[in-house]
């Protein structure tokens, strides 16, 4: 698991790889993962707002941004819980991604949340570390 925390806001990331959507032979590899979004400040926040910087194994990025999270702009109480599972394919068997969350309190304050980077990669894929 993949962890940050920005003003009491921590986001929990969980990647997994989706085989049964995933087809090698045609450089298609997908995967999941599961976000946890917790509430750690004493301030209600609403999720307005994600990009995401996705690079694959050769390098290429992709930004993906837009309004909320799977159709919804959840907001947390303090010591809620919100929790979505998304996907991603790549055309390379690796890849990596980061990201940020833009938070709004009740207050009309904004401010980004850190989305840990976290690695994507193909069960048995060879790793070289320098």
């Amino acid at each position: 698991m993949y962890r940050a925390r920005t003003r009491d806001i921590e986001v929990i990331v969980e990647p997994y790889y989706l085989e049964e959507q995933s087809s090698p032979e045609d450089n298609r590899y997908v995967w999941g993962y599961h976000i946890v979004i917790e509430n750690h400040s004493p301030l209600a926040v609403r999720l307005t707002y994600r990009y995401w910087h996705i690079t694959d194994q050769s390098g290429l990025v992709d930004e993906v941004e837009g309004p909320g999270v799977v159709g919804e702009q959840p907001r947390l109480q303090p010591g809620d819980t919100y929790e979505y599972s998304s996907g991603c394919p790549l055309d390379t068997p690796s890849g990596v991604m980061f990201g940020r969350y833009r938070m709004e309190t009740d207050e009309g304050e904004v401010f980004d949340v850190k989305i840990p980077a976290f690695s994507l990669d193909s069960p048995g894929l060879l790793r070289v570390l320098n």
